[in-house]
């Protein structure tokens, strides 16, 4: 079967054209590969796939050559902040969960030698200026040196909600990461085991007794003499995966001392959580945000960088 060509805007969720016949399941996970079968039969199952604008939830509903297929109705959200804050800009919030785009150096939550200068602070003391009583809870993280989007819920039960069926809810996590020297291949696929030592250091094997499977999938956006820029989604979230991984590949994560990094160009690690997609806990919404690329990162990319 041949791929779908892509007629979507930059706005929308590409629109795929079918070219003949086929079952509706096998044409998603022929046209999204570096998708599991579970991730596609949770697009299904979440009423996330539209055929000619129509949601169908039939795994063996029969496509016709020129029909459009669609995961995600909505629109892409770019994130304008609602609210600005030290360490975060509000990018969403409703009755049920707020999202954010954290900045670099900011903890999501309190480590033992950090409590107050984090975002979970910052977004509870946002929440009890609302209402005495409010609350937030982490439904994910990031690193202290990643930007990004991460949402958080406004309840125990919605966090829940979140962590229970994590790999159906969320559909795309996509990050941005500037590695050290030149990746040759266009796109592929990293895979192995990880496993955290007594250091608190993350390492990667072939054991799958020894570690937890962890599968990036990654894609060259740009190129230059030094540095390579590399699109990366994840079929696995595990702690440290993108970095761990990147350094298997050969091309460590820029400013990732701890990782096997030789020079630090940006000032910061160079890993930004560029798109967050899910379906909304409580109201079954199509949720897809978007943080642009940090200008930091564009700028190794322009003629004349020392």
């Amino acid at each position: 079967m041949k791929r779908a060509s892509d007629s979507s805007s930059a706005s929308q969720p590409a629109c795929l054209k079918v070219t003949e016949p086929v079952e509706l399941l096998k044409y998603l996970l022929a046209s999204f590969p570096n998708n599991s079968r579970s991730c596609a039969k949770g697009w299904l199952a979440h009423h996330q796939v539209f055929v000619n604008g129509s949601m169908v939830s039939q795994f063996n509903y029969l496509l016709k050559a020129g029909d459009g297929v669609q995961i995600g109705g909505g629109k892409i959200a770019t994130a304008k902040p609602l609210k600005q804050h030290d360490y975060f800009s509000i990018v969403f919030e409703d009755d049920y969960l707020i999202v954010v785009d954290k900045r670099a150096g900011i903890l999501t939550m309190a480590s033992a030698d950090e409590k107050i200068h984090t975002v979970y602070h910052g977004l509870s003391q946002y929440m009890k200026s609302k209402h005495p009583r409010g609350k937030i809870f982490i439904v994910h993280r990031l690193d202290r040196d990643t930007s990004g989007l991460v949402v958080f819920a406004k309840s125990e039960k919605v966090q829940q909600l979140f962590q229970e069926d994590w790999k159906q809810v969320v559909t795309h996590r996509v990050y941005v990461a500037i590695t050290e020297g030149v990746v040759l291949k266009n796109e592929g696929v990293v895979e192995s085991f990880l496993y955290e030592s007594k250091s608190l250091v993350v390492h990667s094997g072939t054991n799958p007794e020894k570690g937890k499977q962890a599968v990036t999938n990654y894609k060259v956006i740009r190129r230059s003499e030094d540095f390579t820029m590399l699109e990366l989604q994840l079929d696995t979230g595990r702690k440290n995966q993108i970095r761990v991984h990147m350094q298997d590949l050969g091309h460590c994560v820029v400013g990732d001392k701890k990782y096997g990094a030789k020079g630090n160009p940006l000032g910061r690690l160079g890993l930004h959580a560029k798109r967050l997609a899910f379906v909304h806990p409580v109201t079954h919404q199509s949720m897809n945000f978007q943080s642009p690329t940090p200008k930091k990162f564009l700028h190794l990319f322009c003629k004349g960088h020392q």
